[in-house]
């Protein structure tokens, strides 16, 4: 049984595609990276998958179920740019809110539950600031506080839309370490990044997309100069970044 299969997957916007043709499967948990230019589907392709945009055709399934029927599996990070920063609510409560999946409608979070997320909070760094309101926080803070209520679902499956976008090293540092535990422990982390020198650091397989599936695989073998050509369209600055980093991995290796 696959992890994730997406067959034949495509979305429109305004009878527009803005993703064709996907097909995907992963049978082993790894640390996934999509990666590819700005409007080439990628958060596009996290939200078909969870069932957050409609599909034009095609299906997803997780571990060989509908997503409906796996969700207490699933685990989400969503962009920046689409939490109200300015909702009056605390790093905590913040957090806790990932674990409303597994309580239900009717139950409310208890000592077990804020236990749970205090755990969450201490991986990332942030028990300190349990009290405090998510806007007082810094951009960086703010990552963590959702990677901890990510990590209070307590998923199988992750789907992180660019974690590390906008945070200073530290915290990069600390979100990685983090990914790198959670596939550890036997989960998928599917993340969507934008920094092409970490990738061959970061990731043990990668999708590159630019409206189209251009090649998946494990990184060290699909993560290449030509691939990122036919991703990028030839952009030298992009392009040199790869490369550099490439060769910096393989002299490591």
């Amino acid at each position: 049984m696959s992890i994730l299969d997406i067959h034949d997957v495509t979305v429109a916007y305004h009878h527009k595609p803005v993703l064709w043709d996907i097909d995907l499967t992963l049978h082993e948990p790894a640390l996934v990276g999509v990666i590819g230019p700005n409007g080439a589907g990628k958060s596009t392709l996290v939200k078909a998958i969870l069932g957050l945009v409609p599909l034009a055709s095609g299906a997803v399934t997780i571990f060989g179920q509908p997503v409906k029927q796996v969700q207490g599996r699933i685990g989400y990070f969503p962009q920046r740019t689409s939490v109200d920063w300015d909702f009056p609510v605390s790093v905590l409560d913040v957090v806790l809110m990932g674990t409303y999946g597994k309580l239900g409608w009717c139950r409310r979070p208890g000592h077990k539950e804020r236990d749970w997320a205090r755990q969450c909070l201490k991986r990332v760094g942030l028990t300190e600031l349990a009290g405090q309101q998510i806007g007082q926080l810094s951009g960086g803070q703010q990552q963590r506080t959702f990677l901890a209520r990510a990590l209070a679902q307590n998923a199988d499956i992750y789907f992180m839309d660019e974690p590390m976008a906008g945070v200073d090293a530290a915290t990069e540092r600390v979100i990685f370490s983090v990914l790198q535990q959670l596939r550890d422990d036997g989960k998928t982390v599917i993340v969507v990044h934008h920094d092409l020198r970490t990738v061959p650091e970061y990731f043990d397989r990668v999708v590159l997309l630019n409206t189209r599936l251009v090649a998946a695989g494990q990184t060290e073998t699909v993560f290449t100069p030509e691939n990122l050509r036919k991703t990028y369209g030839g952009r030298s600055p992009i392009l040199e970044a790869a490369g550099e980093a490439i060769q910096a991995k393989q002299k490591t290796a």
